[in-house]
């Protein structure tokens, strides 16, 4: 397990900073190789594959219990056998640490 995936999500301010592509890049190193930073590290996506419809949405059920859990919800995007997710932090209008606790623990449901 990731030191992401064992810390929780925090309540982040409005209009706080968002991460530097630099900080974003040195957490990257902790999550699965699938994830792309996107638009100069304003976003972290992901997409899954599945070998049918229940069970991209099992996957997408388990996600949003930990959405949940940590307050912290992803934008998703979800086909027959396809499951696209985008993280960010919108109160900061790019990506906070939360985004990447989120995704580390995302990681973990696939093992």
């Amino acid at each position: 397990m990731s030191q992401l995936a064992k810390k929780r999500c925090v309540p982040c301010e409005e209009g706080g900073d968002p991460l530097t592509p630099a900080e974003a890049q040195k957490l990257m190193k902790e999550l699965d190789s699938e994830w792309m930073l996107i638009d100069d590290a304003h976003l972290l996506a992901r997409s899954f594959k599945f070998k049918d419809f229940v069970a991209t949405m099992k996957f997408v059920n388990k996600i949003a219990e930990i959405a949940e859990e940590e307050g912290h919800h992803p934008d998703m995007t979800i086909s027959y056998n396809h499951l696209g997710i985008e993280l960010m932090t919108h109160a900061m209008d790019g990506l906070s640490e939360n985004d990447f606790i989120l995704a580390a623990k995302i990681d973990e449901l696939e093992k």
